[in-house]
């Protein structure tokens, strides 16, 4: 019988590894109409998340419509400042979202997984300022072999394969700046999230359809400062077919499942995860999507960062035995 843990562990795989791709694809592939526009894919995503939290939180309170009602109108309603909290992380959110839309039109998804690991040292920064956390030794050298992976990355190959999809400099450097763009802006949003919500304890779901109804807003303030003419013209869903949809669809429901599993995964096993999906994605994008040729730089970029990953995912464990007795002592006197 299949455990939870490995359950959680193939869901992270899955859903890493399966947006990244597809989203690479769909903004790559060859198209006979209009090509989608990620900022309106950015907003649908947002409508369809809040649809599905909706419903859960419906489950939640016994599929009873009057108590479903009575919790959205208390947690949106009755405490506004509480809400808009929310608009900070939610403004970083729907920003980091646009980003990776073009990261992964000017990056191929080996490169675009393994420099997107920045936000772990983002996210540790973060914390040290913000609050006041401390990070054991290992951990400051994770970041730095982090840093130095991913650096020895974004060295070019030392030849272009003839056939291969190959970006220019110029397309490569905005793939990049919106990585490490949106790596700042989720790290910063998801430290801020958790220092401003400590100790309140609502519904995920609801915190969930809070965050995407500002996201929705700030959206659609996206679409109309970027493809409003775009937009008028051919409509907000013009070039959308079934790849879209797909990425529509992981985007909106993979976070959800993914914050539904993710207390079965300890650090290892997200390690684990974030290992695998960096493989798969380097095989699959040079099998299939035919836009990746790995150059030794990478592999051994790639390499360091994975170590680094488990480094500095690795809990360090106190041993607490010679420590029982003397409390034991004391609380005999």
């Amino acid at each position: 019988m299949v455990s939870l843990k490995h359950l959680s562990l193939g869901v992270l795989i899955l859903q890493t590894t399966s947006l990244v791709l597809t989203m690479r694809y769909s903004r790559t592939a060859e198209t006979r109409g209009p090509r989608y526009l990620s900022s309106t894919a950015v907003v649908v995503a947002e409508v369809m998340k809040i649809a599905a939290c909706v419903v859960l939180v419906f489950f939640e309170q016994g599929m009873n419509i009057s108590r479903l009602g009575s919790t959205l109108r208390q947690e949106l309603v009755g405490k506004p400042l509480e809400t808009l909290k929310l608009a900070v992380p939610s403004v970083l959110y729907t920003l980091q979202n646009n980003l990776l839309y073009v990261a992964l039109s000017n990056l191929d998804a080996a490169t675009y997984q393994v420099t997107y690991q920045l936000k772990i040292l983002t996210t540790a920064l973060f914390s040290v300022a913000m609050l006041g956390r401390r990070l054991e030794m290992s951990k400051w050298v994770a970041l730095v072999l982090l840093m130095t992976g991913v650096a020895l990355v974004q060295m070019p190959a030392e030849a272009k394969p003839e056939g291969s999809k190959s970006h220019s400099l110029g397309s490569q450097v905005v793939g990049l700046l919106s990585v490490l763009t949106a790596c700042c802006t989720s790290a910063f949003a998801g430290v801020y999230f958790e220092k401003i919500l400590k100790g309140s304890r609502p519904s995920l779901w609801v915190r969930n359809i809070q965050l995407g109804l500002f996201g929705a807003i700030f959206g659609l303030f996206a679409v109309v400062m970027s493809d409003y003419e775009l937009v008028v013209e051919l409509g907000f869903l013009q070039g959308y077919n079934s790849i879209t949809w797909t990425v529509v669809s992981l985007q909106a429901f993979g976070g959800l499942v993914i914050a539904a599993v993710i207390k079965y995964a300890d650090n290892i096993l997200k390690g684990f995860a974030t290992s695998l999906s960096i493989i798969l994605s380097t095989v699959m994008s040079y099998y299939i999507l035919d836009d990746f040729r790995p150059s030794s730089h990478f592999f051994i970029g790639a390499s360091i960062v994975i170590c680094a990953t488990f480094l500095y995912s690795r809990e360090v464990k106190v041993n607490i035995a010679p420590i029982i007795p003397l409390i034991a002592k004391e609380s005999q006197q």
